[in-house]
Order: structure tokens, then C-alpha cells, then sequence
């Protein structure tokens, strides 16, 4: 982060809560001209997203004065007995009291009454004009403040104060009906998700609504009747108090079980009016509040966050009024936390930083004056308690939301301090409340069908209830396996106000954990030692009969649970298996309650702990072809340095590498051979070119002299140039680990960049020259960087290996890979790992693989460079230089025909060096549209989507298909075990060793045979077809034709084989003597051509369209 002189306010954690610490916490976030840009970004999007009340604000004062003038003419009636009074109204209205269960008996002693309200004001977002044109529900809360007169002394106890709210919200409706029932539809629904407090919304029926956009900023209101201001003893409804005393074994003041939630609930319903003034005065006295409310509301929305208990119980109610309480409370000695003079941007990010910083999970905060006795706080809810109401603001949260709110909190903070980083897109844009991009690990839980044993006192409801005891109990079970566990528990719909009850969406619980990669795959947990009794009983109980004893070297004992049976199938496997135990032994939950998400990912691509061990055997082969080329004492120069540059040796191959004394490898693991600096390198291209030739005969002479069992094999490539890389040496051990060498010379480099820049040869001469150099820095520089790099990665992320991988594979199903270079793919995935906002750093393949589709379908490739700055050594300008940089290819190269892809890295900032000429346009636009419909797919279905589904390449995009024949192509590469046959001639007869495998015997191929027909291909044919392939596996080559050579009149270099057409010139000017002949591509000959070519690797060519 660029250093910043900012001044700065000293945090302060008075009450157990941080205090914020910058007058200008953006500039000294972002710097200077970043913070500019952030509140430009921001200062639009207030501009777009606010919603614009001059054009309903009329419309909907005419209906709120409709609905007071209805409801305060309400004739009040004299308290009733609640049984005969609830069936007479329901009977003569017949419209169903919202009671909260349990309802009343019908012989209760409670009556009830109606009486004119003391007041019915506006309240909430509308008031305030925080509201969004993005709003799904957008709504007026219109509060109707029932009289004293009608409530008693204990109507806090035992839900009365709840049966007369019921009874007063339906006596009203039913006056509403009558009165405005032909312009207006009601319905029930609960406010906030809390079961204790149903409310009335109204809204314009369709037919008095002219157009769609009428329609669409036509807001509901909801009618909400509360309690009078400071009715209820708050003494009596601490968070440890009881007031749900129902049952004939009430028990004592000790023993009976707290009801927090409900004691909250009451005395929040008479602080409406309190709330209103509070935010009043905060925009009064800070003139950007309502602009940082409006960003809150926006960040929360974006990451699913509302007020209602289903979307986390924090919306933009609680932000406001948290911000509201920090303009006044919070620091030192009672003083406040925020300035009233910061703008918004920064007010939203100090309010961000409180409740990252405030560890809500586990600490009791207070703001305010006269902190209260902090026991009477105490509670499983999530605290901040505002002291001037008696409040606990958090009351509707719950202990998985709380903890998702803070890691989204810290995950934004993180964006903002990683400065050069576009922090607007992720803060306000990115729709970041996706499970399957957040989530490593999914499953749903099917609700119980009996309540008994689950719903407790505190009258949250039976769902939040089971929902509570499900997340304690598998926080406990995975412990340290899981860094999160949310609960997306199921919505309910509003209701018909004649029906008795509402219906809930859904009848299972959605479970998202994010893994520790590292411990989520640990086979055997250790629990407390055998002398700890009691903590070792309590684990033994919770376990049941899982639970063992372990016994170390060292003779300690302790109590463990053995899992390693499921480690073959990974964390995933192994945390299914602990969730299955455990609830049902806990929960009772069986296993057909229980479903889990992501299990195509193994049927994709197996990612098993057994291929750690394939990519290790490789290692330790390289490790051993290295000590056995730094032992040969006869090579005429020291050896400097041998690296890797292959997916095999970093851990990414979509194939792993597996080998044996029968089937070496079939592609070599490619190493680069450096040797000590030399001044008898000669001088020329192509003599060096000559001298690393006979260094790997060397080489290969040497180790089949000292090495036994060693085989050495030369290669020969682009024998087309001298001055070009000419040889390699495959060496095959008698294990089958096969390793591709090529030899480095730094004086090549030197050369080549002194060609490039001699002005006295030809242009073209240095236009070859650059392309070499290019060429061999990708080769000797950029690779075993490259391969440093992403092996350091892959070590530091669990997850980045297989990510990879998965990535690949699905540019392997697309058929792009032919395309792009496989460092180019990695890069893709880095970066999602290295930039992961708006999220954390991906803990599975599943999640990586996601992330990096949603980076390619938001990239912007055209206008802007994707920068991998994976050892955080990007300067500020040298970013700028690299924007620069593309802009200028760009005005170069409008057409995009030599650069389309920009990336570039630490250490290659020329951001050519991984996609010089590859992809070209057609191609990566592919790419764009497939990763964009891959993502919305995520998006629309969720946890329900098949994965394998974004693996599935449809076949009609393309106008003709190669298909190629599996039998050739497996002799052809040498894949089958055959026993190879003799040969009458000596010098070609692999056979010698009999019983030996083909592929045991014959030298590795210098590349797979469908990549050789490819680049032949390409080479003749690639100006009127565009080929596409995924990887050694795929039988079918797509073709497209370039739509570009339309026909033409003849001329001199045309661009492939073409036969007259039968139209005509009729441009021509009729003077010059009359329409000329027009030529099209010969399409039938083109694909004769490419069928000899092909000869036994090519089955079959369909025309698409065509039969």
C-alpha cells in the first residue's frame, strides 16, 4: 500500500468496542488521486441509485392519508372476553386474527378492546429518503401507536401484549377492507421475519395502475401497530428475564429459561418513534449520513443482508441506526466515534471497520451513557446494546449471521487496503452473496416434522429453534474443520388475510461452510487428554461411541475419532461423513434428510488426496535427474542451475503424472539446463545453437555411461532455422520417469537484443529477431519464473492445485486450449486467488474454479490489462506504464490481430509474454461469453445447479467437425501396452526386450499427435478456418470459417484456395469492359486437402447443417 502522511484519530475500545482511527480514511487507504476516484465512482452511484420520490411521492401521500383518515375513524368498541370476541370478528369478517402460536385458548381469561390510535405517522427509509431504484422490496412503514387504554399492567407476560397487537392489526384490516377494499389488496405478512409481529401491507390493485413503470415504483405500505413509548417495564425484560411463563410447571425465578429474543421484541416496539428522531437528528447534524446510509444499504444488499431475520437480521435499519449511535457514543470517555464532518464514503468505512473490528461473536458491546449491568446483557444473541432505549439493535441476528457479516466486513476492508486494486466494483457491484462462489461445502437439512424437544421459550419460532441446535451442533462436531458455518434458513410468503397461517417457502435448512483446507483433510482428530475428566466425559458423551482412546509414542493418552477411513475422497468426503454421524446421533437427523451439493465435481474431475502423491513421485524424480546431472564430472562447464518448466512439476497438470518401469510418461517433463557464464560461447546464433547440441550429447553420452538404466534420446525442432532452438534431450529412467532437457545460453539473449535494435539490417531481419527473443525469454526467463512462482502458490493455497486444474479442464470441454497457453490458464486462476474480493481466499477446487469464471466473464480485455502482481513488487507507476503500454498496442493494433489478451506479471511486465498472436479475437470472446453464461447459471440456480453441466460444449456453434479416430491416435501415440513387434531391421527393432511394452522402449514423442496435425493445420489452412480443441482426450475438432473472406474478384496472393463463383462483379465500371468474375473459398477442396493430410487420425468431417 502506497505510504500515506494523512493525519489520524487514535482508535479507542471503550465498553469492549474499537473506535475508528482516520479523519480520512479513504485517502490514506487509496492514496490520494485513488480516493478521488473512489468518490467520484461513489458520488455517480448515488446519482444513478436513488430513488427518485418527485414522481410517486404525490401518489403515495394520497394513499397514506386515505389509510390515516380509515384507520383513526375506527369505532372503538369495550373490552370482550378474547374467545368470544375472536370468533364473533372471524366469523362476521372473515378475515383470520394473526395470532402468534400458541394461540389463545378460547376460555382464556384476556380480553380484548379497540380504541382510536394515539398517533399514525410515516417512519423508516421513506422518511429519511434513503431508498433505491434497485429496491425488490420497497415499502412505507406506516406505524399505528395503539392506545394505553388498552393494555394492562402484565401484558408483557405469556404473548398478551402480542394477542391484543394481533387482534388490534385485524380490527383495522377488516375497516381498511371495507372502506378501500375495490382499490386496495391486503395481506398479512411478519415484519422482519419475527413470528410475534404480523403486519398489514396494502397495495394499489393492478387495474388502477396505468404502466409498467407505474407498476413498478408503485411502493406496498405496511401498516405496523407498536406499543406506546416507554410502556413496558424494562426492568422486567433484561435479556436474562423470563416472561413466557406458560405451562403448568412454570418452576422458580432461577430456573426458569431466559426469552431475550422475546423481551427485545416488546421493548422495541415501543422505540419507533425514538429511532425516527435519532436518525433525524443525524442527518440534521451530519450532512452526508444519508448518502453513507444509502451506501450500507447497498453493500448489505449486495451480500444479501436485510432486516428480516431470514436475510441475517442487519439491514439498512440497523446500519443507520448503528452509524446514527457512533456520530454520538462509542469512544473514549463516551465521545463519539465518527466526525459529523466526514464524508460519506468515509463514514461508510468507518462504520465497515467497527463492525469488523468488534468481534460481535464473542464480545458484549455498549453504546451510550450509563452502561447497564452487563450480566443482565448476557444472552446466545449477538449484543450491541444501545443504552438510551434499552436496545439490543442486534436482537434479530443470529450467531452464523453475525459471523458471515464480519468476514464480509473484513473481506471489504482487505479490498480497500490492497490500494491498487479497483475497490468500487467489489465493494458496491460484485454480487457477492452467491453460495457456491462463497461456500466450499453445501448441504440442505430437511426440517423435522415434530416440534416437540425444539421449540424453546424464547418464541423465535420452530425453525430459527432447530436451526440454532443444528449450527451449535455442527460448529462443536467440525471444529477447526470449519471456519464458517451459515444457515440460509427458508422465507416465508406473506398470506391472504383470511388464512389461518402463513406458508413457508421451502422445507429444509440450505448449510454453506467455508473449509480450512488443511484441516478439513485430517484423517484423525485429537480430543482432550485421558487425565482431563471431565473435559474427556463431556467429549465421550457428545461423541457416543466414535469416540476412542489414542495412544502417542511418548505414552500420552488422549481421546480421539478416527476418520481416516474416509481420507480417499478428501475433505469433502470426510466432512460428510461427520455431519451424517453427528446429527444423527445428535439430532436424530437420518440420512435421507440430508442432502449434499458438489459431488460432480468427482465425476468431472477426480481430485483425490492420492494425487498429492503422483505429483510428489514427480518431484522426487526431478530432484533425482538433477543430482545426477550435478554429479557428471566430464561436462566441459559447471552447471548453474536446472529448473522446471512444466504443469508437472508445478503441481497443475489436468493429467497427473503417473509412470511406471511399462509405461513411462508419454510427454517428458521439461527442465531447462543452465550453465556457469562462459566466455567460449561463440558469438553467432547459429553455432550456439550447434554447441548446445553437442552439450546434450553430452549429456545423454554420460548419464548412459554412469546411470544404469538410463536411456537418452535426441530431439530435433524448428530444423526450419539456424538460428533457433534446434535440439532436446528426452532422458527415460528404467522407473518411467521421462524428462524433456534443452540447454540455456544467456549469450543468445545479448545477441538477439542487439539484432532487434541494429538498424543497419533489414526490418524484417529484426521484426525475426524480436519474435526470437520473445520466444526464448517466454523459454529460459518467463517459464521457470513461472514455475517458481505458481509452485510457491500452489504450497501457500491448498485449493490454487486443483483450481488449476479444474480450470483447465474446462477450457479442455470448450475446446479453447488449443489457444491458450497453459501458464496463461494458471495466471487466470493466481489471480483469483491472489485478488479474491469480495471474498476470501478460495479454500476448494469448487470455489476457485468459480471465481475465476466470474474474473474472465467481468474482464474487460479490450480497454484494460489484467495485472498478476504475485510478489506484491508493482510500483504505482510501473502499473500506469503497463496501462500505457496496452493503450499503445491498441492504437498500433485497432483489430486486435497480433495482442488480444493483456496480462502481466511481476516479473514480465511487457504483458505480451504469455499471449503474443494467442488467443485471437474470435477466441477470447468465446471465452467471455461462455465464462459470463457459466456464471448466470450460478447465479439462477444456485446450490442447485449440476457442475458437470458447465463442462457440456454443445457442438452446433461450429460449421465443420474433425473427428478423429481414437485407434489411430492411441498407436500413433503409443499409449496401448502391446508388446512392440520385431522388426527385421536391426537398427529399428524396439522389440529386443521381450515382454517389455511398446511405450517402454520407442523415444517420447515430441508432442502429442493431434497438437502436430493441429499445427499443421493451422499452418496451411489457419487464413479460412479457425480451429478449435480441448486436450489429448477430445475426439472432435471444431472449424470455423472465417467469415471475413467473402468473395472477391482474382488477384495476385490470395489467401487459400478458391473456385469461381456464380455471381458477378457489378461494381466494376461498366467503361473498364463489364463485370468482372468473382471467386469464393473452395470449401469441398480445403477439406479434401485436410482429410489427405489427416489420412488415418481423421475418421470422419462432418458439414453441420449439411449431413
Amino acid at each position: 500500500m502506497e505510504a500515506s502522511t494523512t493525519k489520524r484519530r487514535k482508535l479507542d475500545h471503550t465498553n469492549g468496542g474499537p473506535a475508528y482511527e482516520a479523519t480520512n480514511s479513504s485517502i490514506s487507504a487509496m492514496g490520494a488521486s485513488g480516493a478521488s476516484a473512489f468518490i467520484l465512482e461513489t458520488e455517480e452511484l448515488l446519482k444513478e441509485i436513488k430513488l427518485d420520490y418527485s414522481k410517486i411521492s404525490s401518489n403515495v401521500e394520497d394513499t397514506l392519508r386515505q389509510l390515516k383518515d380509515v384507520i383513526e375513524a375506527s369505532a372503538p368498541h369495550e373490552p370482550l372476553p378474547i374467545g368470544d370476541v375472536s370468533a364473533k370478528f372471524e366469523k362476521a369478517t372473515r378475515i383470520s386474527i394473526p395470532y402468534p402460536d400458541p394461540q389463545p385458548a378460547k376460555d382464556s381469561p384476556y380480553k380484548l378492546s379497540f380504541d382510536k390510535p394515539a398517533q399514525v405517522n410515516v417512519t423508516g427509509s421513506w422518511v429519511l429518503k434513503t431508498n433505491l431504484k434497485s429496491q425488490t422490496d420497497l415499502a412505507v412503514d406506516l406505524i399505528v401507536e395503539m392506545p394505553s387504554s388498552i393494555f394492562q399492567e402484565k401484558d408483557y407476560l405469556n404473548l398478551r401484549y402480542f394477542y391484543k397487537r394481533a387482534y388490534y392489526l385485524a380490527y383495522i384490516t377488516a375497516d381498511l377492507r371495507k372502506t378501500l377494499g375495490g382499490a386496495m389488496d391486503f395481506a398479512f405478512d411478519y415484519l422482519g421475519g419475527n413470528v410475534l409481529l404480523p403486519v398489514l401491507v396494502t397495495r394499489l390493485k393492478d387495474g388502477s395502475k396505468k404502466t409498467d413503470t407505474q407498476r413498478k415504483l408503485n411502493p406496498a405500505i405496511r401498516i405496523i401497530p407498536c406499543a406506546p413509548e416507554g410502556h413496558f417495564p424494562v426492568t422486567k425484560l433484561t435479556a436474562v428475564g423470563n416472561a413466557v411463563r406458560q405451562g403448568k410447571s412454570e418452576g422458580t425465578e432461577e430456573t426458569r429459561a431466559p426469552t431475550p429474543f422475546y423481551n427485545t421484541t416488546l421493548k422495541a416496539e415501543g422505540q419507533f418513534s425514538s429511532y425516527l428522531r435519532l436518525l433525524h437528528r443525524a442527518a440534521n447534524s451530519c450532512p452526508a449520513f444519508r448518502d453513507a446510509c444509502v451506501l450500507g444499504r447497498i453493500w448489505l444488499q449486495q451480500r444479501g443482508f436485510g432486516g428480516s431475520i431470514r436475510h441475517g437480521g442487519f439491514g439498512h435499519f440497523e446500519w443507520a441506526v448503528l452509524t446514527a449511535l457512533l456520530l454520538q457514543s462509542g469512544g473514549r470517555k463516551g465521545e463519539a466515534v465518527l466526525s459529523p464532518s466526514l464524508h460519506s464514503t468515509q463514514l461508510f468505512k468507518a462504520t465497515l471497520q467497527y463492525i469488523a473490528s468488534a468481534n460481535l461473536q464473542k464480545k458484549l458491546l455498549v453504546l451510550g451513557e450509563e452502561a447497564p449491568d452487563l450480566e443482565t446483557l448476557r444472552q446466545s444473541l449477538p449484543v450491541l446494546f444501545d443504552t438510551a432505549r434499552d436496545v439490543n439493535i442486534l436482537y434479530k441476528m443470529t450467531p452464523w449471521s453475525i459471523a458471515l457479516l464480519t468476514e464480509h466486513a473484513k473481506w471489504s476492508l482487505s479490498a480497500i487496503n490492497d490500494s491498487p486494486l479497483d475497490q468500487f466494483e467489489t465493494l458496491f457491484i460484485v454480487k457477492a452473496d452467491q453460495p457456491l462462489q462463497i461456500f466450499d461445502f453445501s448441504l440442505s437439512v430437511n426440517l423435522p416434522a415434530s416440534i416437540e424437544g425444539i421449540e424453546s421459550a424464547g418464541r423465535r419460532g420452530f425453525v430459527l429453534d432447530f436451526s440454532l441446535k443444528l449450527y451449535n451442533t455442527l460448529k462443536r462436531a467440525l471444529g477447526e474443520r470449519a471456519e464458517l458455518v451459515h444457515i440460509d434458513v427458508p422465507d416465508t410468503s406473506s398470506w391472504s388475510i383470511s388464512a389461518p397461517s402463513p406458508k413457508t417457502k421451502g422445507k429444509s435448512l440450505l448449510v454453506g461452510i467455508i473449509v480450512d483446507p488443511l484441516k478439513a483433510s485430517q484423517g484423525r482428530e485429537y480430543g482432550p487428554p485421558y487425565e482431563q475428566k471431565k473435559e474427556a466425559a463431556r467429549f465421550r458423551e457428545f461423541w457416543g461411541e466414535k469416540a476412542d482412546l489414542w495412544q502417542f509414542p511418548d505414552g500420552n493418552i488422549v481421546e480421539s475419532l478416527d476418520w481416516t477411513e474416509y481420507s480417499y475422497l478428501g475433505f469433502p468426503g470426510i466432512c460428510e461423513a461427520i455431519i451424517r454421524y453427528i446429527l444423527k446421533l445428535r439430532l436424530q437427523v437420518a440420512n435421507g434428510d440430508l442432502e449434499f451439493y458438489g459431488r460432480e465435481v468427482a465425476k468431472i474431475m477426480p481430485v483425490t488426496p492420492s494425487d498429492k502423491s503422483a505429483f510428489d513421485a514427480a518431484k522426487q524424480a526431478f530432484e533425482i535427474i538433477e543430482h545426477d546431472i550435478r554429479d557428471l564430472q566430464d561436462l566441459p562447464l559447471n552447471v548453474k542451475q536446472i529448473a522446471p518448466i512444466c504443469s508437472d512439476l508445478r503441481r497443475t497438470s489436468v493429467r497427473i503424472p503417473e509412470f511406471n518401469f511399462r509405461k513411462p510418461l508419454a510427454q517428458p517433463m521439461e527442465v531447462v539446463v543452465s550453465f556457469e557464464v562462459c566466455g567460449k560461447w561463440p558469438e553467432n546464433l547459429a553455432a550456439i545453437q550447434r554447441a548446445k547440441v553437442a552439450f546434450l550429447l553430452k549429456i545423454g553420452s554420460s548419464l548412459e555411461e554412469t546411470k544404469e538404466g538410463v536411456r537418452t534420446h535426441i530431439g530435433l525442432e524448428n530444423a526450419a532455422r539456424d538460428d533457433e532452438n534446434l535440439a532436446f534431450l528426452d532422458v527415460v529412467y528404467e522407473n518411467g520417469a521421462s524428462f524433456r532437457l534443452r540447454v540455456h545460453s544467456d549469450l543468445e539473449e545479448a545477441l538477439l537484443e542487439k539484432l532487434t535494435k541494429d538498424q543497419t539490417v533489414e526490418r524484417h531481419v529484426r521484426t525475426e529477431a524480436a519474435d526470437l527473443l520473445a520466444s526464448y525469454r517466454r523459454m529460459y526467463t518467463n517459464l521457470p519464473l513461472h514455475n517458481q512462482t505458481v509452485t510457491t502458490f500452489c504450497t501457500r493455497f491448498p485449493a490454487l492445485s486443483p483450481s488449476i486444474r479444474l480450470t483447465k479442464h474446462w477450457f479442455n470441454s470448450h475446446k479453447l486450449s488449443y489457444h491458450f497457453n497453459e501458464e496463461l490458464i494458471e495466471l487466470f486462476v493466481l489471480h483469483a486467488f491472489l485478488k479474491p474480493y469480495p471474498w476470501q481466499t478460495p479454500s476448494s477446487a469448487t470455489t476457485g474454479f468459480l471465481r475465476t469464471l466470474l474474473l474472465l466473464s467481468r474482464w474487460d480485455w479490450r480497454d484494460s490489462p489484467l495485472i498478476i502482481d504475485s510478489s506484491d513488487s508493482l510500483s504505482k507507476s510501473q502499473r500506469l506504464e503497463i496501462n500505457t503500454r496496452l493503450e499503445a498496442w491498441r492504437k498500433i493494433d485497432p483489430n486486435m490481430n497480433r495482442t488480444v489478451l493483456f496480462v502481466a506479471t511481476s516479473h514480465d511486465v511487457s504483458g505480451t509474454a504469455y499471449t503474443l498472436r494467442a488467443p485471437p479475437k474470435v477466441v477470447a470472446t468465446r471465452m467471455t461469453s461462455l465464462a459470463r453464461s457459466a456464471c448466470k447459471a450460478v447465479k439462477d440456480k444456485a446450490v442447485d445447479l449440476n457442475l458437470r453441466s458447465l463442462f457440456q460444449a454443445p457442438l452446433h456453434d461450429y460449421d465443420v467437425l474433425l473427428h478423429l479416430s481414437p485407434k489411430a491416435l492411441k498407436e500413433a501415440s503409443g499409449d496401448d501396452d502391446a508388446i512392440a513387434p520385431r522388426s527385421r531391421y536391426k537398427n529399428l527393432d524396439v522389440g529386443a526386450g521381450a515382454g517389455v511394452g511398446k511405450a517402454a522402449l520407442a523415444p517420447p514423442l515430441l508432442e502429442h499427435p493431434t497438437r502436430t496435425l493441429l499445427r499443421q493445420l493451422d499452418s496451411i489452412y489457419g487464413s479460412p478456418l479457425l480451429f478449435f480443441h480441448g486436450g489429448a482426450e477430445d475426439m472432435v475438432v471444431g472449424c470455423l470459417w472465417n467469415p471475413l473472406l467473402h468473395r472477391r474478384t482474382f488477384t495476385a496472393h490470395m489467401p487459400c484456395s478458391l473456385r469461381k463463383s456464380d455471381g458477378k462483379d457489378k461494381n466494376k465500371d461498366r467503361d473498364q469492359g463489364g463485370e468482372d468474375e468473382l471467386f469464393e473459398v473452395n470449401k469441398d477442396a480445403i477439406l479434401a486437402e485436410i482429410a489427405r493430410i489427416g489420412y488415418d487420425l481423421i475418421e470422419k468431417i462432418e458439414l453441420r447443417g449439411k449431413g
